[in-house]
Formats: C-alpha cells, sequence, structure tokens
C-alpha cells in the first residue's frame, strides 16, 4: 500500500493509494479519532454510485452522519452553493467540531475543501477522489476555492486536509471521457518534473480505466514534493504546476462551465505552451511531438475551435490569478522534465500560441 507523506509547516498529512482503499474507509479513518459530525459532500453523479456505501462504513465510527449533494459540474462551484450547503449543515447542527469528508471529483473537493477552510472559520477535511484529476493533482495540496464569472478559482483559500484515501478502482464507475480528460495533468507531471514517465503513460491502454496504482503514487510523489518546496506559492516552484494552465483556463473559462472538461482545455493549454516553449527556450520538436502524442492517445483535444474568440480567451486571462501586477508568469520548459516560470511573454505571444491552436 504506496502512502505518500505530505509534511508542511503546520499541516501533515498521508495520501493513501490503495485499491480496494474505499472498502476500507473506517479503518483508515480510525487513527484521526473523529468524535463530531459528519459531513458528506458529493455530486449527482458520484453519490448515487458511492455515497450509500461510504455512510455505511461510517455507522461504525460515528451516527451523526448528513450528506449534501451538488448539482455535478464546474457551475457549482460558486458562493450561492456554498452559502446553500453552510446554511443546510448548520440547520442540521454541524459546528466547530464536524469533520467535511469530500466525495467526487476535483469540483467536489475544490468546493468542500474551501468550505472547511471557513465554516466556523475552519474545520477538518478529508478527500475521497474519485477521477484521475483530483487523484493525481487537486486532493492533495490544500488549495481550495469556487470560481466568478470572470474567471476559475478566483475565490479561495488554502486549507489543507487532514487525510487523503485514494482508490484506483473508484475510476472504474467514470464516463470515458471523464476518466481521459484527467490524463491531462498526468503528461503535465510528466512534462514538468518526470520525463521517463511518458514512456510509461505511452504503454497505458487508455481504454482500461484501471491504472497502475504506482503510476497514481508516482505523480502524487511529484505534487507533494513541490507543495512541500512551496506551499503557498511564494517561491514560484509550485507555479511550475500550472504549465498548460494559463491559457488553458482562460479557455475554460470562455465557454459554458461544462462545454470543454478541465482536461480538455489544458490539454489546448499544454500544446500552446509546448509551442511557446520552442519559440522561448529552445525545446525541441521532437520532445514536444512525445507529449503531443500522450495527449492524442487519451482523446484529448489539440485544436482549438474557431466558435472560441481570441478575444473572450484574452478578457478572461487578464482576471487569472497567472497575472501579477499585469504581468504575465508564464510556464515553458527548457527540456522534458525542466520546467521554468518565464517572465519574457507578453500579449503578443499568448495570442500567437492562441493562434497557433487553430491550425
Amino acid at each position: 500500500m504506496p502512502t505518500i507523506s505530505i509534511n508542511l509547516k503546520n499541516a501533515n498529512y498521508d495520501v493513501i493509494v490503495e485499491q480496494g482503499a474505499f472498502t476500507q474507509i473506517a479503518e483508515h479513518l480510525k487513527p484521526l479519532k473523529i468524535s463530531g459530525k459528519v459531513a458528506i459532500i458529493t455530486d449527482s453523479n458520484v453519490g448515487p454510485l458511492h455515497l450509500s456505501a461510504l455512510k455505511e462504513q461510517l455507522a461504525s465510527i460515528t451516527k451523526e452522519v448528513t450528506s449534501y449533494e451538488i448539482p455535478a459540474g464546474e457551475a457549482s462551484k460558486s458562493l450561492s452553493q456554498i452559502e446553500a450547503t453552510a446554511s443546510q449543515m448548520t440547520q442540521q447542527g454541524h459546528g466547530r467540531q464536524s469533520t467535511i469528508i469530500a466525495l467526487g471529483g476535483g469540483v467536489v473537493g475544490d468546493f468542500a475543501g474551501f468550505l472547511a477552510a471557513i465554516f466556523f472559520r475552519g474545520v477538518p477535511f478529508i478527500q475521497i477522489p474519485t477521477t484521475i484529476v483530483s487523484q493525481v493533482d487537486s486532493s492533495v495540496g490544500g488549495k481550495t476555492g469556487v470560481n466568478l464569472p470572470e474567471g476559475k478559482n478566483l475565490i479561495g483559500s488554502f486549507h489543507q486536509p487532514n487525510l487523503v484515501i485514494i482508490d484506483t478502482q473508484l475510476l472504474a464507475t467514470l464516463p470515458q471521457r471523464e476518466y481521459q480528460e484527467g490524463y491531462a495533468e498526468v503528461i503535465k507531471h510528466a512534462a514538468i518534473r518526470d520525463a521517463d514517465m511518458l514512456a510509461e503513460i505511452a504503454a497505458l491502454d487508455a481504454l482500461n480505466q484501471q491504472p497502475p496504482t504506482d503510476l497514481i503514487a508516482r505523480n502524487i510523489g511529484i505534487k507533494a514534493q513541490v507543495v512541500e518546496d512551496d506551499e503557498h506559492e511564494t517561491t514560484g516552484v509550485r507555479a511550475l504546476l500550472n504549465f498548460g494552465h494559463t491559457i488553458g483556463h482562460g479557455i475554460e473559462a470562455s465557454v459554458p462551465y461544462g462545454t470543454l472538461l478541465h482536461g480538455e482545455a489544458i490539454s489546448l493549454g499544454i500544446r500552446a505552451a509546448l509551442y511557446l516553449s520552442e519559440k522561448k527556450s529552445n525545446l525541441t520538436a521532437s520532445e514536444s511531438a512525445q507529449v503531443l502524442a500522450c495527449l492524442a492517445q487519451f482523446n484529448l483535444p489539440l485544436k482549438l475551435s474557431n466558435d472560441i474568440k481570441t478575444s473572450v480567451i484574452l478578457d478572461k486571462l487578464k482576471s487569472d490569478k497567472k497575472f501579477v501586477s499585469g504581468s504575465i508568469r508564464f510556464v515553458l520548459l527548457k527540456q522534458l522534465g525542466e520546467a521554468f516560470v518565464s517572465q519574457d511573454i507578453d500579449l503578443e505571444d499568448i495570442v500567437e500560441a492562441i493562434e497557433f491552436l487553430r491550425s
């Protein structure tokens, strides 16, 4: 059973990666000595599949379990949905001693984590991620938040989980499109920190929704190391995880939430970042081709629709957190496995890269 320990200045917790871990939830939670009420946050896709089983297991730990189901999709990451859920929790007796469990993908994890950060000024929470994106990326590191019409995750907080439990068997219930879009984050990790992983990804069967646990653990190890080096994204190290995300988030926010899944938008952002890496930092075309081949293997988009206007993408980009005092922090590759934050990218370069995506 791979267990990755996250060691931060003010928080330490484990990430358990194990096939079948979901069936042993009660055992994994016992060391936390949960004494108060438990609130499970899930969504309309995951709840019908896994909520009953989770409640049954929690019954051996506490008899005070309530659950809250938000509509599936990015549109639920809103302040109005946070307020509605917090009100329901308060009405049902939750308070400072409560623990929140996030059961779902990245949306649920971001939502539940932000709710935990602000409910009674902060309560513990546990992540049980059910998608590739959330298992290899968003469940670890404590970034929580909700969206504004102007952009993704513009309101949020750093709030570390007390435990992350990852069971790759839960991925088998995902629709194929949602399973495959998560590999954009896996491929991103390989591109920025572990070039050898690209060969391992290329050897996978994209239709087999049972990825090896060691691959998931390897990705978490990358995320853990970056988070430990730069928990609050103050030194620039954690910004490396934004490879492909500057333009990707702009594209994702330019269409109604759900039109493009997160990984699909990030795939386009990665292609744009590879293009600029070749132009600005001497990444070779053959290196770019390795990354693009992996994205294509998982049916991730590499061409931007002409229906998504460049001007709209630019408007969304300007409110993105990766703009500092009007300048752009853009992650490029020197070579596969070696990323850096460049100050040498301007809006003209961004426009050129977006237009390149239409080819």
